[in-house]
């Protein structure tokens, strides 16, 4: 069995007791850094030692078949630096192995930094995308986020914090400068910091620098308005390029403002 295991993102009170009965009684660790693996065992007192395999970004694709196998007759835990496995870390290309493979997984949920910024953000929740890391080129980062310009759901980031600067003059230049935005810095340590204002607001508070590990949440788009006969007319053409009916009035909808239930049944009723 390959089990997924979440680690504090900064906390190391937020360490679950499934977390720590795991790693007392694991005999194989898959980790991300084994050396971050072995000060997290000293840091909870665990004296337990397993067999620690290294698998990250640059050997994930090689290890994947050599960790199914041995998941077949003994459980292998799979730890990240911080938070949960596979969200912006390695584990994505082992779990789509071991499913392929017919070989079980299962998840000790815990600490993500994305749900927890997202949460303390004060931007909406209930429908979100997360975008991870953005390029680090600008060109690249520039047209990343000129593609999320008309995004209506709520976005979570990643960054370093020395792009930070850069990257928030870059949204603000994509999104406009007036759009809501949150910084989070340093989640669930000593000197967690949350920075809420419009993006323009958040550059001018990035100016001197920013330390720390960061998460940015940027607002949705706003719905744009479109005269309800060309939104219908939207929903056609989606529905013509092969999307179906529900899904490009929903499509639609949320980009416009207008009822989904009510572009379903107008475009229903155009194809009659």
């Amino acid at each position: 069995m390959i089990i997924l295991a979440a680690t504090p993102i900064g906390n190391l009170g937020d360490a679950s007791r499934r977390l720590v009965e795991a790693l007392q009684t694991a005999t194989v660790v898959a980790a991300e850094d084994t050396r971050t693996t072995q000060r997290l065992l000293a840091a909870l007192g665990i004296e337990n030692r397993p067999r620690l395999i290294a698998l990250h970004d640059h050997n994930e694709k090689d290890r994947a078949p050599e960790l199914v196998e041995l998941a077949r007759t003994a459980d292998v835990l799979v730890l990240s630096d911080a938070g949960m496995p596979t969200v912006s870390d390695p584990g994505y290309g082992l779990v789509a192995a071991a499913a392929a493979a017919g070989v079980t997984v299962t998840v000790i949920p815990g600490p993500s930094a994305v749900l927890t910024a997202l949460a303390v953000s004060g931007l909406p929740t209930d429908r979100f995308t997360f975008e991870g890391f953005l390029p680090r080129k600008p060109g690249e980062r520039a047209g990343a986020l000129r593609a999320l310009a008309n995004e209506p759901r709520t976005m979570v980031f990643f960054d370093a914090p020395t792009r930070v600067s850069a990257t928030l003059a870059d949204m603000a230049a994509a999104f406009g400068a007036d759009r809501q935005a949150a910084v989070c810095r340093e989640l669930t340590k000593l000197y967690e910091e949350v920075a809420r204002g419009t993006l323009a607001e958040l550059i001018d508070w990035a100016a001197d620098g920013v330390r720390g590990e960061l998460v940015i949440v940027v607002a949705g788009a706003a719905p744009r308005e479109v005269a309800f006969p060309d939104a219908v007319t939207q929903v056609a053409e989606l529905v013509r390029a092969g999307t179906r009916l529900k899904d490009a009035a929903g499509e639609v909808a949320a980009h416009t403002g207008h009822s989904s239930r009510e572009l379903y049944q107008a475009a229903l009723a155009a194809r009659a």
